[in-house]
This record gives C-alpha cells, sequence and structure tokens, in this order.
C-alpha cells in the first residue's frame, strides 16, 4: 500500500501550516498518511527524531518521506538508516549544512547510503529564505547526492514554506502535491 510520511519542522506540529492539507490530500488520493508529532518539537536532535522515525514508521517500496525545514534536514539521516529502498523523498526548506544546526545535522553524511534509499529525491528551496534555507543550501544538497532521479526545485519568494516568525502562513502547497508520485 501507498503511504506517506510527512515530518513538520522545528517548534511546529503536525497540524501546523500545510501538512494537514497535504496530508488530507495524500489520504483521499489512497495514501495511508502518518504524520507524527516528533518529539522535543523545540530542540530537535537526531539522536530522538531518527529511532522515533525509524521504529514508528512503515517503510517500503511505495513509501512517500516528507519533510520541512528541521523535518527535511531529519530525511537525510533516515534514508542513511533505512533498510528498504523508498519510493520518493521530498526535501522543503531542507539543508545539510548550518551553523547552529549542530542537533539536527551530521557533521559528514553517506551521501552513496541516501542516494540508494530513494528512487527519486525532490529538494524544493526559495531565493528568499529567512532562516537561510535557501536555493544555495538546497544545491549543496543537489550536488552531494549526484543522483540521476533527484531535482532541485528553486522557487522565487516563497520564504520559509510556512513560518509564524515571519508570517507566512502557507496552509496549501499545490506543486508539494503535484510532486508526489
Amino acid at each position: 500500500m501507498k503511504n506517506a510520511i510527512i515530518l513538520h519542522a522545528m517548534g511546529n506540529t503536525p497540524n501546523d501550516f500545510w501538512y494537514p492539507w497535504l496530508k488530507s490530500n495524500l489520504e483521499q488520493r489512497g495514501y495511508d498518511v502518518w504524520a507524527p508529532q516528533l518529539p522535543d518539537t523545540n530542540n530537535p536532535q537526531i539522536s530522538n527524531w531518527v529511532p522515533y522515525i525509524i521504529n514508528n514508521g512503515k517503510f517500503n517500496e511505495d513509501t512517500i518521506l516528507i519533510g520541512h525545514s528541521a523535518g527535511a534536514a531529519v530525511i537525510l539521516s533516515v534514508l542513511e538508516e533505512l533498510k528498504v529502498k523508498i519510493s520518493q523523498a521530498i526535501i522543503v526548506s531542507g539543508f545539510s549544512t548550518y551553523p547552529g544546526g549542530d542537533g539536527i545535522l551530521k557533521p559528514i553524511y553517506d551521501w552513496e547510503k541516501i542516494r540508494n534509499s530513494a528512487e527519486e529525491i525532490v529538494i524544493i528551496n526559495s531565493d528568499d529564505d529567512p532562516y537561510g534555507h535557501n536555493d544555495t543550501r538546497g544545491r549543496i544538497m543537489f550536488d552531494m547526492l549526484d543522483m540521476p532521479n533527484s531535482a532541485q526545485i528553486i522557487l522565487k519568494k516563497q520564504g520559509h514554506m510556512g513560518t509564524e516568525e515571519f508570517n507566512q502562513e502557507y496552509k496549501k502547497f499545490p506543486l508539494l502535491l503535484r510532486l508526489v508520485k
């Protein structure tokens, strides 16, 4: 069965921004969707988030993994741990380098393992992300992936694609829905 996992950003819940809208739309398409409340959301740590996701999520060849910001960054570590190749990973406002991102980032990633854990990886960034998770940081991941079935999509003036601090409600994300296999 097709399933999707939606991972929220730091300080968020599965009920914020476009997450519930996407969940509902994917369920209408026949997906089994898990949008968990990640532990200690205000202090994301891969040492907590990755085991929680791996131990509670369902992963198979039909899995779509979608993450936003810190939820997107943790996708890299989840892909390193998977024992099965999933269908697709979509990284929204993601990053693999960030000053002060010590808890959610690894100093070194196994890019070969990441690339071999998903049929397709899509990276979506805006050119004006107020946190700096912009097209330049997205390009770093894209280049490190060096993967034929990957793409980076750069949106113009879309900010962080959901943040209370910068008043970006972003309640719907039609492009994201169109990108899901």
